[in-house]
């Protein structure tokens, strides 16, 4: 039978997976890791709302049922397209018919690579725990310290980048500062911490239209957030964010940096041998296949393609349809029949910002605040992978939202000293 080997098992390649049960292919899915992972709620882990267990699954369990599919947890080092094989790190070899190439993002510093480790972004399991684990062992340190002015530093949490994920991260942020930690510390009030979020451009969400960004900033400013837009980012050290606005060069002390600015194709779109965009996308026709290769489909994040002359979105809805037209396009050029041309069906948009704080677009409706809000737990909920996920997710967030409790507050890492400046140096206002 064909054999057709899936890179990726995020939403993309999970969609074309299972459109592929039953049909009379071989299907190879390769992930580097062994978990289906349900992004739009990664910041929650990273912000100790919920476990990683329900808000992922193994892919193994996934697709058990599905008996056409082999699971492989490897990562990929290269594509051949002449050869039409794949090349695992360790140098082995996959032979395939079809391909479809669905390897997703990450992180983008525009040329500064070097602020990574300083600012992480969240696109892992493994970026969440790091960023839980900066923000706990933030309040910590502060709980240590004896100067004011380094004591402020550690109170100072600065995300950089006002989309979605920015959006969520800081107003949850805040939550904590001021509810989930209230009472908690002997030596520093929690409360006063301070959030910042800047953004470059001149509001916050900006693919939402200019009303619905305005009401996610007011409700950002009435939940606590420092909302700084028109505030670009220049560098960024173990002891503060530099960045220019309006009024010239400035300097934020914070010692606990979110990045979640900007993001770029993964380096597997190379592998293909096409010429990519500037964001590292892998250009694509109708059908989703690279330019000569029929046979090889990019889907999700990694593909540049448009729509009835619009630009598809990277967002899991638009993964999740790629894989489907990717899979039936397979089964078409199988049977000798014509491919179909993609077409993106927009089901709207969803940000939340904190408790009972959120924007929605569903076609031309368009509201905020509370039943937004109510509205993004639903879709999320349904959204997730099953049952087991969708009760432990209702019953951590039911027990947050009556408590302000977050129940994921653990540091699994050793103790370590906090970085400071000596004791004999002036402190720098």
């Amino acid at each position: 039978m064909p054999h057709v080997i899936i890179v990726g098992c995020g939403f993309g390649g999970l969609a074309a997976a299972r459109a592929l049960a039953g049909a009379k292919v071989d299907i190879t899915m390769i992930d580097r890791s062994n978990h289906h992972l349900f992004q739009p709620l990664l910041y929650q882990v990273a912000t100790a709302g919920l476990s990683a267990p329900a808000i992922s699954a193994p892919i193994r369990s996934i697709l058990a049922e599905q008996r056409n599919v082999t699971s492989l947890m490897a990562a990929v080092a290269d594509i051949d397209v002449a050869r039409k094989t794949v090349v695992l790190e360790d140098g082995s070899e996959i032979a395939y018919d079809y391909l479809i190439v669905a390897a997703g993002s990450t992180h983008s510093y525009f040329g500064h690579d070097e602020w990574a480790p300083l600012a992480p972004g969240l696109k892992t399991l493994e970026d969440a725990f790091d960023i839980r684990r900066r923000i706990l062992m933030a309040f910590e340190y502060a709980e240590r310290e004896d100067d004011p002015v380094r004591r402020a530093e550690w109170l100072t949490f600065t995300v950089i980048g006002a989309g979605a994920t920015g959006v969520e991260m800081a107003g949850t942020l805040i939550e904590i500062a001021r509810h989930t930690l209230r009472g908690e510390f002997r030596r520093i009030d929690p409360h006063q911490a301070n959030v910042v979020l800047l953004e470059g451009s001149d509001r916050v969400l900006a693919a939402f239209p200019p009303d619905l960004s305005e009401k996610a900033r007011m409700q950002l400013v009435k939940l606590g957030v420092d909302v700084r837009t028109g505030s670009r980012v220049t560098g960024i050290d173990q002891e503060c964010v530099r960045y220019t606005d309006r009024d010239g060069d400035q300097r934020l002390a914070s010692r606990t940096v979110i990045w979640s600015a900007g993001v770029a194709a993964s380096p597997l779109g190379k592998a293909l041998n096409v010429p990519l965009d500037r964001a590292g996308r892998v250009p694509v026709g109708g059908e989703l296949s690279i330019p000569g290769h029929p046979e090889v489909f990019v889907i999700g994040d990694l593909a540049a393609v448009t729509s009835e002359g619009k630009p598809v979105p990277g967002v899991s809805p638009a993964a999740k349809q790629m894989g489907r037209v990717a899979a039936r396009n397979i089964l078409a050029h199988i049977a000798g029949k014509a491919p179909q041309n993609f077409v993106y069906q927009d089901y709207g948009s969803l940000a939340t910002i904190g408790r009972k704080a959120a924007v929605a677009m569903v076609g031309k409706l368009k509201f905020s605040g509370y039943p937004a809000w109510l509205f993004w737990l639903f879709i999320h909920v349904y959204f997730l992978i099953g049952f087991r996920n969708r009760l432990m997710v209702m019953t951590d967030w039911a027990w947050a939202y009556l408590t302000f409790k977050r129940s994921a507050r653990v540091i699994s890492s050793a103790i370590d000293t906090p970085p400071s400046k000596p004791r004999d140096e002036a402190p720098t206002s």
